[in-house]
């Protein structure tokens, strides 16, 4: 057999070879672009692994094709910790994409027995735009304001509109102790430029911790986005991820018909999943096809990588007793769905570890900041990571 590559690319924000589905997602967001004003921005949710990044990134070349510049990156925890770094998060940003455009031409004088006249290009830079910013009176909403408005009247007729796209977005927050709100201030100047139907459409993804953050911060945010859930794959669309890439690779190596099942219901649509399990097969295939061994891959050691690699960390940063919790709520009907604090107490009644509600209440709030779980806009909570209910069940229960 000869040796092949691989063509499988799990990995964050990592372009699969073949996105299989979204077609669906790409649609509204078109239809975002044909707003005229700017109505509804865009917020782009789901658990991990189902594809956020991947998505965002396909959604550029969309944008630039109708005439839009695209600018935005990841959001770190530093963005979040005041309004000025957020500032110079939409500085940068915009910058990286006005650049180019010239706004003025300034002659200068060189020196010489002979004056001669040289025109000098004024760029819409980080420079520039840094010192307007620096110059305009009032708050950071203020400036911004004015960067925003100042940049659209430069650029108009040139462009259609500007894209402002942040991807790990649950990250920003106001933080009322610090008298710091870097959220509600993009919240407010998005809101204050498209009332005077200047096109900037705002474009965020994140966990679906995201949306409570957007409302806890301001209450009009829910009228501001149209929400897209990313949810798991079809079976149909799983099975295209799956068998797309092979035969776009030519691969000589092809999964049969049993195995392509196995891996759909053992990866629950999630696309990371599909090409987590797809990757670990075809390396585990290469390695002994080069050993002249007979091939045999089992779903049971991909799933123990898989749960060193992606799982077992979350549980190493949390205690026994928050553990204990996950074991109940784990052998919860709905578990792979959403659950309450009630349906929690009842079933450690029923183990014979009984917790009460204001505890309950208090483990899963640490379990919220270690990213675990997340109180969803009906009041319930769900796991945040995929399957993690499965994972807790081989991990914690049958240990």
């Amino acid at each position: 057999m000869e040796v092949f590559s691989n063509p499988f690319r799990p990995g964050a924000g990592q372009a699969p070879p073949y996105l299989a589905g979204r077609t669906t997602e790409r649609g509204e967001f078109i239809k975002l672009l044909d707003q005229k004003p700017i109505l509804r921005n865009a917020i782009l949710t789901g658990l991990r692994g189902v594809g956020k990044t991947v998505l965002l990134e396909t959604f550029r070349p969309v944008a630039i094709e109708k005439g839009w510049l695209w600018a935005g990156t990841d959001l770190s925890e530093s963005v979040s910790i005041s309004e000025n770094n957020l500032a110079t998060r939409i500085l940068t940003d915009l910058a990286s994409v006005t650049a180019p455009f010239t706004v003025l031409e300034k002659e200068t004088t060189s020196i010489g027995f002979k004056p001669n006249l040289e025109k000098e290009n004024i760029t819409l830079n980080y420079s520039l735009l840094r010192s307007i910013y620096e110059e305009t009176p009032g708050l950071v909403s203020d400036k911004l304001k004015h960067i925003l408005e100042l940049t659209w009247k430069l650029l108009k007729g040139r462009i259609n509109g500007i894209v402002l796209a942040y991807d790990e977005a649950q990250m920003l927050k106001d933080h009322a102790q610090d008298k710091q709100f870097p959220l509600s201030v993009l919240l407010e100047v998005t809101q204050y430029v498209q009332r005077k139907e200047i096109p900037y459409l705002l474009v965020l993804t994140g966990l679906p911790t995201l949306y409570p953050n957007l409302v806890e911060a301001r209450t009009y945010a829910e009228r501001m986005f149209q929400t897209i859930n990313l949810d798991r794959l079809s079976d149909k669309e799983s099975t295209e991820a799956i068998m797309k890439p092979i035969e776009k690779e030519n691969c000589p190596v092809r999964f049969t018909e049993t195995a392509v099942g196995m891996i759909v219901e053992n990866t629950g649509g999630y696309p990371y999943f599909i090409q987590f399990f797809c990757k670990e097969a075809y390396d585990s295939l290469l390695v002994q096809l080069m050993a002249k061994l007979t091939p045999s891959v089992t779903i049971e050691e991909i799933k123990t990588k898989l749960d060193n690699d992606f799982y077992s960390s979350r549980l190493s940063r949390i205690t026994d007793r928050q553990k204990d919790l996950l074991k109940i709520i784990c052998q919860l009907d709905s578990s792979s769905q959403e659950f309450t604090v009630q349906e929690i107490v009842q079933k450690s009644k029923d183990l014979g570890d009984a917790f009460k509600s204001s505890y309950v209440n208090q483990i899963l709030a640490k379990l919220i900041d270690a990213g675990i779980v997340y109180k969803n806009r009906h009041g319930k909570y769900s796991f945040a990571v995929p399957l993690f209910d499965d994972y807790l069940k081989r991990s914690l229960i049958l240990q």
